[in-house]
């Protein structure tokens, strides 16, 4: 009986010791698996920014950052108007062009929760002028353009993450001469003329094979309008933008707000040069017919950050909700097939797939010069190099404002380095 005892208390005491390591490796799997801890340092950020405008990148910068529930760091340096010795404030309003495209994204998903449409459903389902698509195919023996049918219809998917074969310009085929010719995007078009001139156009691919920046977010906005019955504009209004308590965002804005526009600046041979046709653009927002899904709307900091931080939120800010978490989580996740393997300037945003008008981050950075983020971080920008991003493994949010064209990604690399540390890799992807 002894012997018994002795053993039993022996091959407890192995039991013992064999879980105590065994929850030992766990918490050690745990702890090498946990994301490094960030810690914002905002000298740093401020350097940064202070940077951007002494080297002549931006005549003025500003970034807001939340991070844990809270305001992290507000800072800005230059000017609003460089001309006029008008600083950057935080509530000045700037054009955030494609900053646009998740918004309306937002808008289309409401829908969707609604079930007022599936995302595989053939987008003629819903837009009928969509349905006999035809596409490039190159040119005969005697140089002239062949076009073929579509091999499949677009759909709803597609226009979300710009599979659709759409163009968005002028190009190096006779498909982007006939999209140019149509001239969907004209400012004196309402939504419906866009979308019966680009259906008039063929593809430049067939819907679902390559990944190609597009028109497409324009074709959500009219669908928003087709499925909601409202006009586009008054939609995201009532749905978005006030539920939200973005009062200082819109396509079209009151005359009072205009002294706090910032101007708009081009690099010209190597200098910023203030933007000529600037004033003529404000009042072409201001008037045009055209309320584009991809472009157009003005914004400030704070603004823009309810925006991101409901994203943050899983759908959710201050008790409104705008969408589920679970569509949040679905439009933040890679929907490109791996077979996409055409993606034209997206690799340059860094190791990213693309989910459903978010850029998507799949993997640490793979390069010292690549932007720096978090693994599950979802972004988009602006043609005047204005960023947004939101990264769940660091619960932080930021915004950030400039106005210089063309398009300068360098200011992204430097913001974010500034933020993360310029070797942060963040959490291992799957």
């Amino acid at each position: 009986m002894k012997n018994m005892k002795k053993r039993s208390t022996f091959i407890m005491g192995r039991l013992a010791v064999s879980s105590l390591l065994a929850l030992l490796c766990l918490a050690q799997e745990n702890k090498d698996d946990r994301a490094p801890i960030l810690r914002l340092d905002t000298q740093r950020v401020e350097a940064a920014l202070a940077g951007m405008v002494a080297d002549g990148r931006a005549a003025g910068a500003s970034v807001l950052i939340w991070k844990d529930g809270r305001e992290a760091y507000f800072g800005t340096a230059g000017f609003a108007d460089r001309e006029a010795r008008r600083p950057m404030t935080r509530d000045t309003i700037v054009q955030i062009y494609s900053m646009t495209k998740p918004i309306t994204g937002v808008s289309l998903m409401q829908l969707w929760e609604q079930g007022k449409f599936r995302l595989d459903d053939p987008l003629s389902l819903y837009l009928p002028e969509f349905e006999s698509m035809q596409v490039y195919a190159g040119k005969n023996a005697a140089g002239s353009p062949v076009y073929r049918a579509a091999t499949r219809p677009i759909t709803v998917r597609d226009i979300m993450r710009h599979t659709a074969g759409f163009a968005y310009g002028p190009g190096d085929t006779p498909a982007h001469e006939a999209y140019v010719k149509a001239d969907p995007l004209a400012l004196d078009h309402d939504l419906t003329e866009m979308g019966r001139r680009l259906a008039s156009a063929p593809l430049l691919f067939d819907p679902g094979t390559q990944w190609r920046y597009s028109i497409a977010v324009d074709v959500q906005a009219l669908l928003v309008e087709k499925l909601s019955g409202q006009p586009f504009a008054e939609y995201v209004r009532q749905h978005v933008l006030e539920p939200l308590g973005m009062h200082d965002t819109a396509w079209r804005q009151p005359d009072e707000r205009l002294p706090r526009l910032a101007a708009l600046y081009r690099k010209v041979d190597g200098k910023l040069v203030r933007d000529p046709d600037a004033s003529t653009r404000r009042l072409n927002f201001q008037d045009n017919r055209l309320t584009g899904g991809g472009f157009g709307l003005s914004s400030t900091l704070d603004d823009y950050m309810r925006f991101a931080r409901m994203l943050l939120g899983g759908g959710e800010l201050e008790g409104t909700r705008i969408l589920k978490a679970s569509t949040v989580r679905l439009m933040s996740v890679d929907q490109l097939d791996p077979l996409i393997t055409e993606r034209g300037f997206l690799p340059g945003k860094g190791s990213v797939g693309f989910g459903m008008d978010f850029a998507v981050r799949h993997s640490q950075p793979q390069k010292p010069e690549e932007n720096r983020g978090a693994v599950g971080e979802f972004f988009w920008d602006g043609a005047a190099s204005t960023l947004f991003w939101v990264d769940p493994a660091n619960h932080l949010a930021a915004v950030f404002f400039v106005q210089t064209m063309p398009f300068d990604g360098t200011l992204h690399r430097d913001i974010r380095a500034a933020i993360y540390g310029a070797g942060y890799l963040g959490p291992k992807g799957d």
